[in-house]
């Protein structure tokens, strides 16, 4: 009997309807796309960790570390116009250089001598190793450490950033471990963002003897700091690794296209200088400041440099 009457009620049965193929294809494609991904991503995780955690053997040749007052003090200048800060801080205590969800969090070390600092311990040879090799004392790849372009300084300004360094008063600051983000392993995987211990021939480091001076010589050896954004030909574009959100590199070439080979020597010193080109427009907050601050010498001797490309039209390789 049922509760709601003397008869019994008989509950009717709907058969559920079936699956639709359809249905069960989207269902299996959207699994079979999400296992692929996963698959995918560990694939991109084990290969940029194995990049990062990779253990490289170099000799490391003697550079002549200077500790007089005149050394230290040319150091700094170095240090400060090269962008050392950049990523290390101005009290070389280390920075932020990227915190983004994406590309991941990428804090410069701290290379005093106080708590949390990286380089504790560090020999002659190990600051030679990260400087020109791009390698830390444990063997490992430094991350965007710009070595490829400091592998060929003279011994002079490398030991002469080195003896500035180990000068610097001790900074209580841990350092911060990288931590990459999807897509900064990505890049990293499929080397849009390329570490420089893989750029360097390591066997064929032969030091820039180029005496300072106001020579086209000399502005090729203070232009190298200028390849990593504007490219081996000066020509600009897309910056490699950059954060998406980076404008693009302008045309360092003397092509009439270019607004650059209009500037006479005091317009190109005045923009350095004031970060303000002749026009007005202020150049973009990706150009390292820094580099107003070379003498007026190392500004020439880098314009006599830019003098001597070749023309190349703005987007042209």
């Amino acid at each position: 009997m049922d509760s709601f009457g003397a008869f019994p009620v008989r509950r009717a049965w709907f058969p559920r309807p079936p699956m639709s193929r359809f249905v069960r294809f989207v269902g299996y494609a959207l699994a079979g796309l999400v296992a692929l991904v996963a698959v995918a991503y560990g694939a991109v995780t084990w290969i940029s960790t194995a990049r990062l955690h990779r253990i490289y053997t170099v000799t490391v040749e003697s550079v002549p570390i200077p500790g007089d007052a005149g050394a230290i003090a040319r150091g700094r200048h170095l240090a400060v116009v090269r962008g050392c800060a950049e990523c290390h801080g101005d009290d070389l205590g280390g920075a932020v250089v990227v915190d983004n969800a994406l590309l991941g969090t990428v804090h410069g070390p701290n290379l005093t001598r106080g708590r949390g600092g990286a380089t504790a311990g560090f020999t002659d040879a190990d600051w030679v190793r990260a400087i020109r090799h791009g390698i830390g004392a444990t063997g490992r790849p430094l991350f965007i450490m710009p070595s490829e372009d400091m592998a060929h300084y003279s011994d002079d300004d490398v030991g002469a950033i080195i003896a500035y360094a180990k000068s610097v008063p001790p900074v209580d600051r841990a350092t911060v471990p990288i931590r990459l983000g999807p897509l900064g392993r990505v890049l990293v995987t499929v080397g849009a963002i390329q570490l420089a211990a893989d750029k360097i021939d390591h066997n064929h480091i032969v030091p820039d003897r180029t005496p300072p001076g106001v020579t086209v010589a000399y502005g090729r050896y203070l232009a190298v700091t200028c390849v990593g954004c504007h490219g081996p030909r000066f020509t600009g574009g897309k910056i490699a690794g950059a954060p998406p959100d980076w404008p693009p590199a302008k045309n360092l070439t003397p092509d009439p296209s270019n607004a650059i080979s209009k500037w006479t020597e005091q317009d190109f010193i005045n923009t350095l200088r004031t970060a303000h080109r002749p026009d007005g427009t202020e150049l973009s907050p990706v150009m390292p400041r820094a580099m107003g601050q070379m003498t007026d010498d190392e500004l020439k001797a880098l314009w006599l440099f830019l003098r001597t490309l070749d023309p190349v039209p703005n987007g042209a390789n």
